[in-house]
């Protein structure tokens, strides 16, 4: 699992959010974007738990962006949407889904593990001002 539409929801939320001047609610940015409501107001929640987004109350409430497009990172969106680390294998080397449980004596685990490193820290470096 890397992405998933959780992912690309919350992506696409963070790019109407950063364009608008205005809070924008979940009702709102999900009619906008054509994604369930339900579906979106959850993810929508997580970013903000996360610190990624901050909610505000009242008439003109909504959604806005907490932190500068500079200050997110791809891999933060991920985690907040997915509610994991983002792994490629199941069987990455923080991963307890190892099939056979030998993440240590795996022959193929060095190479996971190394690749998973590159992608986190590649995610880790990567900022939503990079991609928006």
């Amino acid at each position: 699992m890397l992405l998933t539409r959780a992912s690309e929801y919350a992506l696409l939320s963070l790019d109407a959010l950063q364009k608008s001047d205005t809070p924008l609610g979940a009702e709102q940015l999900a009619n906008e974007l054509s994604i369930p409501k339900s579906f979106l107001a959850k993810i929508l929640q997580s970013l903000a738990r996360q610190g990624i987004l901050e909610s505000r109350k009242g008439a003109h409430g909504g959604f806005i962006l907490a932190k500068t497009m500079e200050e997110i990172s791809v891999n933060e969106i991920i985690f907040a949407a997915e509610g994991k680390t983002p792994t490629i294998f199941d069987c990455a080397s923080y991963s307890d889904t190892c099939p056979k449980g030998a993440i240590g004596s795996c022959a193929i685990s060095p190479f996971l593990a190394n690749f998973q490193t590159k992608i986190d820290d590649f995610l880790n470096d990567l900022m939503l001002s990079d991609i928006l």
